[in-house]
């Protein structure tokens, strides 16, 4: 795992080397018939690699203009607010960098290795193995799906072609319901492919080889996508669920925090958690605790806070309003609680998916009639679990606090616990409506029309290589590429 060894450091030494094997040998000419063959390097340096920069892209990236989750989704979904630079996601601008380099880094440094791992592991490939295939499947799947819901419409069914034997370099784009139809598909084959009897795997730094827990990531993930779009294709989600649920011993699924889907990070550079090279070696101090998130928390008696937050001079956790102009957003630098030492130390742990995020799912499928589950009981096992997370204990007067079990109070805890996970939360505001937030503060100077971005407009790279494809794809979304367009899933 990651936390165990320097990785980065690892397997870049490891590609290195088989890079200077293959310059030094004496058949140069036999070695270089297929410079693009996805097989010259094995899934074992693949999957470290493709693991580690895609969780590193979404959970922060320690480069400006990449840090696509610390300075845009965790400031619109109001976990964090700015106290300089506003105009970097605080007041909902975007520079055209950010997206770019994501969507760049997202399809090259991730879904690519994904793609290489599953060609040549394939039972056609030439070093088949049908849980490398398996793992491969999950977290391809994994990265589209932060694509296409942050984007829209995107490059799937024609994208990483371009170095098979029929290369397609301007793919198509295919609708959102097509790709989650594709994603939901891929999920259960990876799960079909993943065996716990079947050949080990290496260089798994997500789960250590535990292919189990694979295959719980699997069908958690799927249940994650099935309820995303349930308010579009209900009949066909309801029996996604009911098939995943109604089998426990085919279709495992996330049972406690054991299972949680993280990055371990380390303590030895480069491995270090994100946050901590930019909040702690970087020594950059522009974020605190939305004062949105706080308030909610106090008003609960939350006590996770003390672990989302530091607390102030005074001893509380408190925080400041969104959007506000440098000039004011600096007075509160004295006030205002930052980000909590367990999420900027360097070993924190980079997390996809948790236990108690899967209970929020089934709590809300559970109200919508799209399962038979309690609601009332998944709420509170999803409360618990985030609870557990920081190794803590739910207030006794905790859930008389929070109130009948609706809809509304789901996303709501979701949104709480979701804290680091911005992407998810965001999505999840958009797709819902939920949490509401209050009213912005007078003071507060937002762009985009004051709009919440609804999506990310498609980087300009794609116009130049691409167009004709992404003007389909604009089509596709129903509205102009800007971030007010709703995204296929919104209810």
């Amino acid at each position: 795992m990651k936390s165990l060894t320097n990785y980065k450091t690892l397997w870049a030494m490891a590609l290195a080397s088989l890079l200077t094997i293959s310059s030094c040998t004496d058949n140069f000419d036999a070695m270089n018939t297929d410079p693009n063959s996805p097989t010259a390097i094995g899934a074992q340096y693949l999957l470290p690699t493709g693991i580690e920069a895609s969780v590193d892209r979404y959970w922060g990236h320690r480069t400006r203009f990449e840090r696509i989750n610390i300075d845009a989704a965790e400031l619109y979904v109001q976990h964090f607010t700015r106290n300089i630079y506003s105009n970097e996601g605080d007041n909902y601008e975007v520079s055209p960098a950010l997206v770019a380099n994501n969507w760049k880094g997202f399809f090259n440094d991730g879904l690519l290795n994904f793609q290489r791992i599953i060609v040549q592991s394939a039972p056609n490939g030439k070093s088949p193995n049908a849980n490398y295939e398996g793992v491969a499947l999950v977290m391809r799947t994994w990265v589209f799906s932060l694509l296409t819901d942050m984007y829209g419409s995107i490059p799937y069914s024609e994208a990483l072609s371009g170095t098979s034997e029929s290369p397609i370099y301007t793919p198509k784009y295919d609708s959102m319901e097509q790709v989650y139809a594709g994603m939901l598909n891929d999920l259960k084959l990876a799960n079909e492919k993943l065996s716990t009897s079947g050949p080990a795997i290496s260089g798994d730094i997500l789960y250590g080889g535990d292919i189990m827990k694979w295959k719980k990531f699997a069908n958690s993930l799927r249940l994650r996508l099935a309820n995303r779009q349930a308010g579009k294709k209900p009949a066909e989600s309801r029996a996604i669920m009911a098939e995943i649920l109604g089998d426990p011993v085919k279709y495992p699924i996330f049972t406690s925090n054991a299972d949680n889907a993280a990055l371990k990070t380390s303590t030895v550079l480069p491995s270090n958690n994100e946050w901590n090279q930019v909040m702690v070696q970087d020594g950059r101090t522009d974020w605190n605790i939305s004062s949105t998130l706080a308030d909610k928390m106090n008003a609960l008696g939350d006590t996770r806070i003390t672990v989302y937050a530091n607390p102030n001079k005074e001893g509380k956790y408190q925080g400041h309003p969104n959007g506000l102009p440098d000039a004011v957003a600096t007075n509160y630098l004295a006030t205002s609680s930052t980000i909590g030492n367990y999420f900027v130390r360097a070993d924190a742990p980079e997390v996809v998916m948790t236990f108690a995020e899967l209970n929020f799912i089934l709590a809300e499928a559970a109200l919508d009639g799209d399962i038979t589950g309690d609601a009332k009981a998944y709420f509170e096992k999803g409360i618990e679990a985030s609870f557990n997370q920081y190794s803590l204990t739910v207030p006794a007067d905790y859930l008389t606090k929070v109130g009948a079990v609706t809809k509304e109070k789901v996303l709501e805890q979701k949104w709480i616990a979701l804290f680091g996970q911005g992407i998810e939360a965001w999505t999840e505001k958009r797709r819902t409506g939920f949490p509401v937030f209050p009213p912005a503060d007078s003071r507060a100077v937002f762009v985009n029309d004051g709009v919440l971005p609804t999506r990310f407009v498609y980087p300009n790279s794609e116009f130049s290589l691409n167009q004709a494809n992404v003007e389909a794809g604009i089509t596709l979304n129903g509205g102009a590429n800007d971030m007010k367009t709703k995204l296929w899933w919104a209810e």
